[in-house]
Parts: structure tokens; C-alpha cells; sequence
């Protein structure tokens, strides 16, 4: 036995080195899209690929040009788990401790990271030998109920 029970999905993980430019955006939509294609209760979609796309481009934004980015995309039995590695050691600080001020609503920059904190059922930062992780969770999506 392999520890699953017929309505889990075992785990899977996908890791790519992206570029570090704007480009690595829609690469690392696509790639979320993909992994979650075809599960049968996974994660929202739509939402791991807006939260994967803040991820990416705030990491090509705000990190120095020393090297890739790397997305990290792990299946759980439970829904998803999406790593973005950068080569920046310091935390995003706003990720897990929100700030005093609401952004700006007529800025264009200042809301990513708000919204990973309100649509992931968690979402972190933690060191890696090379700069840091930054992460957030989804939840599987409930099965919808079809009338008879």
C-alpha cells in the first residue's frame, strides 16, 4: 500500500530556473496551468496563476540581475504549494507582516503581496543557501454538486 487513499492524489513537483526578466512571468503562469491541469479536485487555477505571477514579478523587480529565478510547484494531496527562489536574502517584509497603510489605489505597484496574503490559505519566506523562498498555499477547490 502506498499510504494514499482512492480520493488522494500522490505528490508531484515540478522545479524550473526561469529568466530573470519580465518574460518569466506568463512561462510561470503557464507552467502552474499546466501542473494543475487534469487533477481532480486541484487548487483554483485562476488563483495559483495570479499569485504565481506576483510572486515571479516581484521577485525579477525587486532582486538584484545575479542569476535565474526559480518556481518551485509541488502537488499535495491537499491542493498545491508554489515557490519562487531569488538570489535577495532579505525577507519581503509586508508578506507576513502587513503594513500600517492600505496601498495607494491609484498606484500601480504596492498590492501583490496583499493579495497573496488574502487568497492563499497560507504563504511565507524562508532562507535557502543561495538567497531566499518565498511561498504560498492553496487549498484543493471542493468538488462542485451537480443536480440530478
Amino acid at each position: 500500500m502506498n499510504g494514499h487513499t482512492l480520493h488522494e492524489a500522490p505528490s508531484a513537483s515540478w522545479r524550473v530556473a526561469l529568466p530573470h526578466t519580465a518574460a518569466a512571468v506568463p512561462v510561470a503562469r503557464a507552467l502552474v496551468r499546466t501542473a494543475l491541469a487534469g487533477l481532480e479536485h486541484p487548487a483554483d487555477s485562476d488563483t495559483a496563476e495570479l499569485l504565481t505571477a506576483e510572486l515571479v514579478a516581484n521577485a525579477v523587480e525587486h532582486t538584484a540581475d545575479a542569476g535565474p529565478i526559480e518556481l518551485v510547484v509541488q502537488l499535495l494531496p491537499g491542493g498545491c504549494q508554489v515557490e519562487v527562489h531569488d538570489p535577495d536574502p532579505f525577507a519581503p517584509g509586508a508578506l507576513t507582516r502587513p503594513g500600517l497603510t492600505a496601498p495607494d489605489p491609484w498606484q500601480e505597484h504596492g498590492r501583490g503581496l496583499l493579495l497573496i496574503r488574502a487568497l492563499s490559505s497560507s504563504c511565507g519566506h524562508r532562507p535557502t543557501e543561495s538567497g531566499k523562498a518565498v511561498w504560498f498555499r492553496l487549498s484543493a477547490v471542493a468538488p462542485r454538486l451537480h443536480p440530478a
